[in-house]
C-alpha cells in the first residue's frame, strides 16, 4: 500500500469519527443520566481498585455483594471494565472513565464497521455502513436507556470478527485468521451473551461461504482455526465462567420476569415502536423501542435488488449472505421462533429475544453500504457525481433521522462519589446485581446489616486487621483458647485461609466462612487465589497469545501462504 493510499484510509476513518460526534456528545454533559443498569461506574471503580491492589486477572471485587465481596469478573465479561479502570488509574474519576468507555465502544464500532464495509463496497460504501451502524437505534438504546456498557463493547467487535471471516473467504490469507480470532476474543471478553449470539451466526456463515468458496477445505480450516484461536485467547475468562457458575445464583436470572417467552416482539415493532426509557414487557406495548430504523430497512431492501441484476461485477454472494442473515436475526426476535428458543442449549440465558437487534443492526448497516454498488450503475447523466452525492445524502439522513435518539431522558447532578461511596456499593449497587453470590447466601435486608470486620465468634480474644486488599486480608489474632473465626466474605472456591503460613480447613456458611485458630497469637491470611481450572485457563490463553504473536512476527512468510 502506498503512503497516499494509507493516508486516504486514515482520512476516511477520521471522517467516520468526526461524524459520530452527535452520537456521543451527550455523554460529556456534566452529571450523569439514569440507566437501567446503574452499576457501570461502580464496576469500573471496583475494577480499578482490584488492579491497584495487584490482582490480575481480576475475578473478585470486595465492596459489592453487600460488602461480602463477590466474583463478578469471573463471570461478567471484563474487557470494557479493564479499559475504564485503566483510564481511572491514569487520573480520571470513575464517572468520567465510564463515559469515555461508552464513547470508545461506539467509536470502535464505527471504525471496525468501516473496515468491513470498505472491504466489501469500497471507501464510500464503508462510510455509509459505519455511520448506519453507529447511529442504529439499538446503539442509542444500549447507551442512553439500558446503559449496558458490556454490550456496547460487544457490539463494537462484531464487525471485526466478520471482517476477518469474510476476508478469509475473499483472499484465503492466513493473516485474516489472526484478525478474526482477535475479534472473537474481544467479543467474548466484552459481552458473553453477544459472544453466544455470534456463535449462532458463525455456523451458517461458515456453511454459506464454504459452499460458495473455490477452496472449500482451506476456507473451512481457516475459519475453524480462527474460532478456536479466538476462544483460546479468551479462555482465561470464559472457561471458568461456564464451569464455575454452579457455585453462584446465576440460574435465578433464567425465567421469572426475564423469561424469554414474555419478551418476543411484534413484527411491527421492528419498523416502528415508540421511543421510551422504560423496560421490556409482554405484548407489543413496551416501555422501550425495538425499532431497527426505517432508513436501515429501506436502503437494505433497495440493496437486495442487486441480486436480480445481471452484472458480473456485483457482489451477489455477499448480498445474499447478508440478506439471509438479517432474516435470521429478525426471525429469532419474533414469537414464531419460540421452538428454536426451546431447543437450542443455553439460549434461555439470553433472556430477551430482542437482543438480536445487535445483529439486525449489523446486517442492515452492511446492506445499506451495499447500495453504493447500485448507484455506480446509474448513468452519469442522472448524477454527474452520483456516488458522492448519494453518500452525502445517506449520511445526512442517518444523522438527521437518528441523532435525536442519542439524548438521555434527563441529566442528574451526579458525581463519582454517588457511585463509589462504600455505603452505596455495599447495599444500593449490590442489590441491582447480586446473581453471582453463592446460591444459599443470606442477603442483608438493610444497609445496617452490612459487615465490616473479621470476628471471633467462639472463644475470647481479639482480631487486629493488618492489611485488607481486594484479594487478600491479613490479620493478627490473639485468643485465650482454641477459637472460631468468622470471615464476612462470601465463599468462593478460590478463597484459601493460612494460619502462620499453613493452609487450614474452611467451614462454609450462608453469610461467609469460618475456621479455627489455636490458643495464643497467630497471623492469619485470607487469600483469593486462582482455582485449578482458572490456572489452566490462564495457561491456555498464554499459549494462544504466543501463537498469535508468533503469527504476527513471522507474518511475511505466513501471509504468503
Amino acid at each position: 500500500m502506498s503512503e497516499i493510499e494509507s493516508m486516504k484510509k486514515y482520512i476516511f476513518i477520521i471522517f467516520v469519527l468526526v461524524l459520530s460526534y452527535w452520537a456521543v456528545k451527550s455523554l460529556f454533559i456534566p452529571g450523569f443520566f439514569p440507566i437501567h443498569d446503574d452499576t457501570q461506574v461502580s464496576r469500573i471503580y471496583e475494577m480499578s481498585k482490584a488492579l491497584s491492589d495487584g490482582m490480575f486477572p481480576v475475578r473478585w471485587v470486595s465492596d459489592l455483594g453487600y460488602g461480602y465481596g463477590y466474583p463478578i469478573f469471573n463471570f461478567y465479561a471484563p474487557l470494557s471494565y479493564y479499559f475504564g479502570a485503566a483510564v481511572t488509574l491514569i487520573g480520571a474519576d470513575p464517572l468520567s472513565s465510564t463515559k469515555i468507555t461508552f464513547a470508545l465502544g461506539l467509536l470502535l464500532a464505527g471504525v471496525f464497521m468501516f473496515l468491513l464495509g470498505k472491504s466489501l463496497w469500497g471507501n464510500l460504501g464503508g462510510i455509509i455502513s459505519a455511520i448506519l451502524y453507529i447511529y442504529a437505534p439499538y446503539s442509542a438504546l444500549n447507551i442512553y436507556v439500558r446503559g449496558d456498557l458490556a454490550e456496547v463493547w460487544g457490539y463494537a467487535f462484531v464487525p471485526l470478527f466478520f471482517y476477518g471471516i469474510i476476508n478469509i473467504y475473499k483472499s484465503l490469507k492466513l493473516k485474516y485468521v489472526f484478525i478474526s480470532s482477535l475479534g472473537l476474543a474481544a467479543i467474548i471478553l466484552s459481552h458473553n451473551l453477544t459472544a453466544y449470539m455470534t456463535a449462532i451466526f458463525f455456523v451458517p456463515t461458515v456453511i454459506f461461504f464454504t459452499f460458495v468458496s473455490k477452496n472449500k477445505i482451506r476456507f473451512l480450516v481457516y475459519s475453524l482455526a480462527s474460532f478456536i484461536l479466538g476462544s483460546l485467547l479468551a479462555s482465561f475468562y470464559f472457561i471458568p465462567a461456564l464451569a464455575e457458575m454452579r457455585f453462584t445464583n446465576i440460574f435465578s436470572q433464567v425465567g421469572g420476569g426475564a423469561d424469554f417467552r414474555d419478551h418476543f416482539i411484534c413484527l411491527s415493532q421492528l419498523w416502528e415502536s415508540n421511543w421510551g426509557f422504560g423496560g421490556s414487557a409482554v405484548g407489543c406495548l413496551d416501555g422501550m423501542s425495538f425499532r431497527i430504523g426505517k432508513l436501515h430497512l429501506i436502503i437494505s431492501f433497495i440493496s437486495l435488488f442487486i441480486f436480480f441484476l445481471k452484472n458480473e461485477k456485483l457482489s451477489k454472494k455477499f448480498i445474499t449472505f447478508l440478506g439471509l442473515s438479517f432474516l435470521l436475526s429478525a426471525f429469532l426476535m419474533l414469537p414464531v421462533s419460540k421452538f428454536a428458543w426451546e431447543t437450542v442449549p443455553l439460549i434461555e440465558f439470553l433472556q430477551y429475544p430482542w437482543r438480536f437487534l445487535i445483529f439486525a443492526s449489523f446486517f442492515t448497516s452492511l446492506l445499506g453500504g451495499g447500495t453504493i454498488l447500485l448507484v455506480r450503475l446509474l448513468p452519469q447523466k442522472i448524477f454527474r457525481h452520483g456516488v458522492l452525492e448519494y453518500t452525502i445524502l445517506i449520511l445526512f439522513l442517518a444523522i438527521f433521522t437518528y441523532n435525536k435518539l442519542f439524548i438521555p431522558y434527563t441529566i442528574l447532578p451526579k458525581t463519582s462519589s454517588d457511585y463509589t461511596e462504600t455505603s452505596v456499593l455495599n447495599y444500593k449497587i449490590s442489590k441491582i446485581s447480586d446473581e453471582y453470590m453463592p446460591r444459599d447466601f443470606s442477603k442483608p435486608e438493610s444497609p445496617e446489616q452490612v459487615p465490616k470486620e473479621i470476628l471471633v465468634i467462639a472463644g475470647d480474644g481479639e482480631v487486629q486487621l493488618l492489611q485488607k486488599k481486594t484479594h487478600e486480608v491479613e490479620a493478627r489474632v490473639a485468643v485465650d483458647s482454641e477459637s472460631i473465626i468468622h470471615a464476612n466474605i462470601a465463599y468462593f472456591p478460590a478463597w484459601k485461609v493460612y494460619i502462620d503460613g499453613k493452609e487450614t480447613e474452611i467451614n462454609i456458611k450462608n453469610n461467609g466462612f469460618e475456621f479455627s485458630v489455636p490458643k495464643g497469637e497467630s497471623e492469619i491470611n485470607l487469600v483469593f487465589s486462582q482455582t485449578q481450572l482458572g490456572r489452566i485457563s490462564n495457561v491456555l490463553s498464554i499459549v494462544a497469545l504466543i501463537i498469535l504473536f508468533a503469527g504476527i512476527i513471522f507474518r511475511k512468510k505466513l501471509y504468503e501462504s
